[in-house]
């Protein structure tokens, strides 16, 4: 008989680089561009298959604003995971990233994290390239990288079966 597993996995990164959207158009299919801020912590639930095993994803989303990160560090309590966010258009997105990681792992310093580059629709607009991005894979210990876009939805369910497949792993 499969198992049911549950696996709190949170979001990371500075205000605005579209962390509540990407877990909106991942949750809810739909991308909406307008989008308010994350005042605090809200959360997601999304049921999905990986191979026999039955999983509850629950999507913790914190505002990304440093008044709101005193929070966080409760809220972050038995996470199995965690995608780590920054803007593609906005280098200065990456330059909390040590914070952020802390954060997600106080509790746990193995906790598994996916960077990812987010706003990869608007190509024109892209500063940050994949070179320099990949260097905090291994400064940061962070499992893998890939480039999202909430708009167009490309790799954003990729994204999610990258990071439960990654919680199931841990558990078995």
């Amino acid at each position: 008989m499969p198992k049911k597993f549950i696996f709190k996995i949170v979001s990371a990164g500075e205000g605005g680089v579209g962390k509540t959207t990407l877990l909106n158009r991942y949750v809810n299919g739909k991308f909406s561009e307008s989008t308010q801020m994350t005042i605090g912590v809200e959360f997601f639930l999304k049921e999905i298959e990986i191979g026999e095993h039955n999983c509850t994803l629950q999507l913790w989303d914190f505002g990304g604003q440093g008044r709101f990160r005193f929070l966080i560090e409760s809220y972050v309590l038995g996470a199995k995971a965690a995608l780590l966010m920054f803007d593609l258009t906005r280098p200065m997105t990456l330059e909390n990233l040590d914070e952020w990681v802390n954060i997600c792992r106080k509790n746990d310093p193995n906790l598994p994290i996916l960077f990812l580059g987010t706003k990869l629709d608007l190509v024109d607009d892209i500063t940050v390239d994949d070179d320099y991005a990949k260097q905090f894979l291994d400064k940061l210990n962070l499992f893998d990288y890939l480039k999202v876009s909430s708009k167009t939805g490309e790799n954003v369910s990729k994204a999610f079966d990258m990071i439960a497949q990654k919680c199931l792993e841990r558990q078995l």
